[in-house]
């Protein structure tokens, strides 16, 4: 049995969580390099050295910023592929999903575009670990509903989807309103994309 968390543990997970959501986004508007620690600290209010009290340092904030990103991607890809009812209907919502989740994590999806290189190597092969989980639910939904298709081409549909939901938040910095116009666009043309004829 756990003990429950003190309002000192929970402060400390706030303030933790808060570092990861700054850190995201500096490293997505300035690169890696572009960041420091100090600067980091600054944007929640606290002294870069107060940062090591939840983090190693910056690589490990960069590596904390990006497993986890790929943990709730599986976590949440898992939740919906088991949830659903029929093949398509499967294959429907992970796309639902992965759309809404770029639209909400475009910094995120930024930082592992041009940063991953700068992970540890045992981030990077957890990072790498979970995102080929993830990309394998997606090959046996796709397989589902296009049984003719090779391993070869559900990985390039598979990933050329990705590419198509995971480029295009960054341009498209807009209302609630407009993202959930762009959401339904989006997913839209993906769904015609995944199943297009070859």
């Amino acid at each position: 049995m756990t003990s429950p968390l003190t309002s000192r543990d929970r402060a400390k997970a706030e303030r933790a969580e808060a570092l990861l959501r700054a850190a995201a986004s500096l490293f997505a508007e300035r690169g890696y390099n572009g960041v420091s620690l100090e600067e980091i600290g600054a944007a929640v209010g606290v002294s870069g050295p107060a940062v090591y009290r939840h983090f190693a340092g910056k690589q490990a904030l960069l590596g904390a910023v990006l497993v986890k990103v790929s943990e709730e991607l599986v976590h949440g890809g898992i939740r919906v592929a088991d949830t659903s009812d029929s093949d398509i209907a499967r294959l429907h919502a992970l796309i639902a999903f992965h759309v809404d989740f770029a639209l909400g994590n475009a910094d995120v999806i930024r930082v592992h575009d041009q940063d991953v290189a700068h992970l540890s190597d045992a981030d990077r092969s957890e990072v790498r670990r979970l995102q080929r989980t993830y990309i394998e639910r997606w090959i046996t939904a796709l397989g589902a509903v296009a049984p003719d298709a090779g391993n070869d081409e559900l990985r390039l549909r598979v990933q050329a989807c990705f590419g198509l939901i995971n480029s295009t938040p960054h341009s498209t910095k807009s209302s609630t309103r407009r993202q959930t116009a762009t959401a339904a666009i989006l997913t839209a043309m993906a769904e015609a994309a995944i199943l297009a004829a070859s």
